[in-house]
């Protein structure tokens, strides 16, 4: 077994040091030889402003601006139907008759009471008089005056109860027959003939108005204050703003208007209601169907777009790699808009005339060096470099 001394030790470390130096030494030599690293090939983007139609979407549903329930408003057996069921119906005509026949017998024996008060009316008016003559001669009671004249009081009093009886009982038999509310398209019927409904307990119909109509759609508290504005405002042609699109996919090409906002936010969902009025005059719209509203948003006209792929997300935020001199490459935060097809627009951190890279994001960082080829193409499908388009 050998044994190191301290003097041996010491005899071998230039030795030592002469090694390390000619390995670091043979390092960057190998690193020199291998040059610096390849640019990365990316695809690039020229920004510049379009003209943008965007709109932001809620979901609604179609509800009539005015819509009644027939309820019966006498009870007895449903004894004429006169309109087809989903028939357009005008004000005040004649939709079904309920059985009047006991109800044009209490008209009738109203009619007859009232006659009895007015002759009773009669009788004790007369008398009053009478009664009168007498008491200027003195040849009677003054309190038998007194009780002529309470007789007429109460004469009258009848006579008026007679009349209101009368009034009501004329109105159960006008009650008898239901006539349309308003102008509208009546529904499909819930009773048949013949059957028996109760006095403010079935419902017969139901007729609503369809032209115009409306959709109410539910927004969240931090959509009022611009909802509020665009009711409120003057010289803003709403018709612009508000679009429909049906189920099918197809747009409705009549324009709405905001005609109310609720009054109070719902505590429970937190959203508040706005109704938005549409013509309607194919009733193509039907009242419960399920539509989306498109509201024109802040981001409509000309503004700067880029493609969506050119956006990279880190922790919230959202960020581009703007092309610099040297092809050099360096990371930028933006603020974007509204998403339209594979575009989105950009707010805020670009300018028109930058050049973004559109392709290729995924293997650069700051101060990457940059090959660019044809933005058309992927990143890894690029050749030799080619000039930065759009």
């Amino acid at each position: 077994m050998r044994h190191f001394t301290l003097r041996t030790a010491r005899q071998l470390a230039p030795a030592l040091a002469l090694v390390g130096l000619l390995a670091a030494c043979g390092k960057k030599e190998e690193a020199k030889q291998a040059g610096p690293p390849p640019a990365t090939p990316v695809a690039v983007y020229k920004v510049q402003a379009e003209d943008v139609v965007s709109t932001d979407s809620y979901p609604a549903t179609v509800v009539p601006l005015n819509e009644v329930q027939l309820l019966a408003e006498v009870t007895g057996y449903l004894t004429d139907i006169y309109v087809q069921d989903g028939a357009r119906v005008s004000k005040g005509q004649k939709l079904y008759a309920i059985d009047r026949t006991r109800y044009a017998a209490a008209v009738d024996q109203g009619r007859a009471q009232l006659q009895v008060a007015r002759t009773n009316y009669v009788r004790v008016a007369k008398d009053a008089e009478r009664y009168q003559r007498l008491a200027a001669q003195d040849a009677i009671a003054l309190q038998q005056v007194d009780v002529s004249k309470a007789d007429v009081a109460n004469a009258l009093s009848q006579i008026a109860a007679a009349q209101a009886s009368l009034r009501s009982l004329e109105l159960d038999v006008r009650h008898s027959v239901i006539t349309a509310p308003l102008t509208g398209t009546i529904g499909i019927a819930q009773v048949k003939l013949g059957a028996l409904v109760t006095q403010g307990q079935t419902l017969i119909n139901t007729v609503s108005a369809e032209d115009p109509i409306a959709v109410d759609v539910n927004i969240g508290e931090q959509d009022i204050a611009r909802f509020t504005k665009l009711q409120q405002a003057k010289g803003v042609r709403q018709d612009s703003i508000f679009t429909l699109q049906v189920p099918g996919g197809q747009t409705y090409k009549l324009p709405g208007k905001i005609v109310t906002i609720d009054r109070a936010v719902d505590p429970q969902t937190g959203t508040l209601k706005v109704r938005v009025q549409f013509p309607n005059p194919r009733r193509l719209l039907k009242a419960g169907m399920n539509t989306s509203l498109r509201v024109l948003n802040q981001d409509t006209g000309e503004q700067l777009v880029i493609p969506a792929r050119a956006v990279t997300e880190q922790m919230g935020e959202f960020y581009v790699y703007v092309v610099g001199d040297s092809s050099k490459v360096s990371q930028r935060k933006v603020q974007t808009g509204t998403k339209v097809k594979d575009k989105v627009v950009v707010r805020q951190g670009l300018k028109a005339g930058e050049t973004i890279v559109s392709d290729g994001i995924q293997n650069l960082h700051e101060g990457s060096k940059i090959q660019v080829g044809d933005p058309t193409k992927p990143a890894n499908a690029q050749g030799g470099a080619a000039p930065a388009g759009k």
